[in-house]
């Protein structure tokens, strides 16, 4: 039987996704302000959220499970090849393409986790990904191929984390993205080596690791144990259009009309599929009473 305690939690999870989503958005905006070599961003972020994350955790539990496994793996993936693509294609290709994630989510979730596939999440998908084509279609740029499939791996990536994460939901996912933390800053250490640190880029690397990848990925993690792996995925791409918000706000630079479109097109496509699952199971808790 549904509970009134079920869907507290299954809105307490969409409000963890949501929070986790508004703090990965500030990182455009800060990124932009440290010129440094994008993977010893990366690298240097990964260090700050991982300490972060071993306070959280206190005792990490290595369980060497594939889950385990996989998310740190999958996680540190897909920081890279992000990174990876914003280097060989266009920021708006890069951000555009890794939220094919949806599409991935949905794939595997139904595969390796059995969570259905509803008609709803099919049409939400499919606005999601034409709004943000509206979005980022003026700043899209033809070409970039090999930069273009890494953002698509990383979207691929990204998938792969939150199913992982989900697969741990009553686990060990927090020690999954401290480990993948970890192995992100490892790899990007011949980086971080060959770079000339200033105060201003540690002040804002130190708010990136703590805010917008540490204390976000708590939330993320935390809103898995309440909603589905397909549910979080569309809840967080928010982050790229909460994106441009704060570019605007602090440099003045302003989005096209048919970005600010796009944007509205995304957002009411997630609010509108919550709204419905959520009077479905209101529906189906007072037919049980």
């Amino acid at each position: 039987m549904l509970t009134h305690k079920t869907l507290s939690d299954r809105y307490k999870g969409i409000l963890y996704a949501a929070i986790a989503a508004l703090m990965w958005s500030s990182g455009g905006l800060l990124i932009k302000l440290i010129d440094w070599n994008p993977i010893a961003i990366a690298g240097s972020r990964s260090f700050i959220a991982a300490i972060v994350l071993f306070i959280y955790v206190r005792k990490p539990k290595i369980t060497k499970s594939k889950s385990q496994i996989i998310g740190a793996c999958a996680y540190s993936a897909t920081v890279i090849c992000f990174v990876v693509a914003n280097k060989l294609t266009t920021p708006a290709n890069a951000i555009l393409l890794q939220f094919t994630a949806p599409i991935f989510v949905a794939i595997l979730g139904a595969w390796l986790l059995k969570e259905k596939i509803k008609g709803i999440d099919i049409v939400a998908i499919i606005v999601v990904f034409l709004g943000m084509l509206l979005f980022f279609v003026q700043n899209l740029i033809p070409g970039h191929a090999l930069g273009n499939i890494i953002a698509i791996l990383s979207g691929f990536f990204l998938a792969s984390t939150t199913v992982a994460f989900r697969f741990q939901k009553d686990g060990s996912a927090i020690e999954s993205t401290l480990f993948g933390n970890i192995l992100t800053f490892i790899i990007a250490l011949p980086f971080i080596f060959k770079t000339s640190f200033d105060i201003s880029s540690v002040i804002l690397i130190l708010i990136l690791g703590l805010f917008q990848l540490g204390i976000s990925y708590i939330f993320y993690v935390n809103s898995l144990k309440y909603i589905t792996a397909l549910e979080a995925i569309l809840i967080t791409v928010l982050e790229p259009l909460l994106n441009p918000l704060w570019v605007f706000l602090f440099t003045g630079e302003s989005p096209n009309l048919l970005s600010i479109f796009g944007g509205i097109i995304v957002i009411c496509a997630v609010i509108g599929r919550g709204i419905y699952i959520s009077k479905k199971e209101i529906n189906k808790e007072s037919c049980q009473i």
